[in-house]
């Protein structure tokens, strides 16, 4: 008679699998969680209110998306990225983001998405809360992805919003990396809301490559002084 754990998982289990993930990524990309950080499983399941097999099926499903990583007789621990990870990343950010947003409708619901990014960005960024500012960054460029309406695009680049939030974790000097970037969110959200698509997108890819150089050399630098193996 085949055990309980290593049966498959029923549809109903699989959701709530599915959903727990959901929640951790959202947790991930909200920074809640840093590189490196090791997962408690008795903790994560308390306050998750699920069992440990559950919750393994979940870190198994964080696994096939990069962010998280068992170690044999460790645990499992949040994915420190790498460099190729972050240059990945941002090519998938131009890719999508940028032709997202060229090809957008112009009454498209997600633009109050964008304009309620902003605005909560400014607000943290005037009481000194850059963790917030960086959490409606994140906010914005998801709602830049809505414009395609593709649920796959946003599934996906859900999970990229995470893995980038692992990178911006590593950089210590969180004020330095966003303040930049919510003047730079605010201009490409004027010429959408103009209907100058085109413009934003040609913007936001500027703003994507200035970005990615910031990244890596800000992460670059810590890496040789921290001796961190990524």
């Amino acid at each position: 008679m085949t055990s309980a754990a290593s049966e498959p998982l029923t549809p109903p289990a699989q959701a709530l699998s599915e959903r727990m993930a959901e929640a951790l990524r959202q947790k991930i990309t909200q920074g809640e969680f840093m590189p490196g950080e090791r997962l408690s499983e008795q903790s994560l399941s308390e306050s998750l209110g699920i069992s440990r097999n559950t919750l393994r099926e979940v870190f198994r499903m964080l696994a096939k998306d990069g962010l998280v990583k068992h170690a044999p007789n460790r645990g499992v621990f949040v994915v420190i990225p790498s460099i190729a990870s972050i240059i990945d990343i941002y090519r998938v950010r131009r890719l999508i983001e940028c032709q997202a947003l060229a090809q957008a409708y112009p009454r498209h619901p997600a633009k109050k998405k964008m304009r309620e990014a902003v605005e909560i960005a400014k607000t943290c960024r005037d009481g000194g809360d850059w963790l917030g500012v960086g959490t409606a960054n994140m906010a914005f460029h998801m709602a830049v992805v809505e414009l395609a309406d593709s649920e796959r695009l946003n599934q996906l680049f859900g999970s990229v919003l995470a893995e980038l939030r692992l990178a911006f974790g590593l950089l210590r000097d969180a004020e330095f990396l966003h303040a930049p970037y919510v003047e730079m969110n605010t201009s490409i959200l004027e010429l959408a809301e103009a209907g100058e698509f085109a413009r934003a997108a040609a913007a936001l890819n500027d703003y994507l490559v200035h970005s990615e150089r910031i990244v890596l050399a800000v992460y670059a630098r810590h890496i040789n002084d921290s001796g961190w193996s990524v």
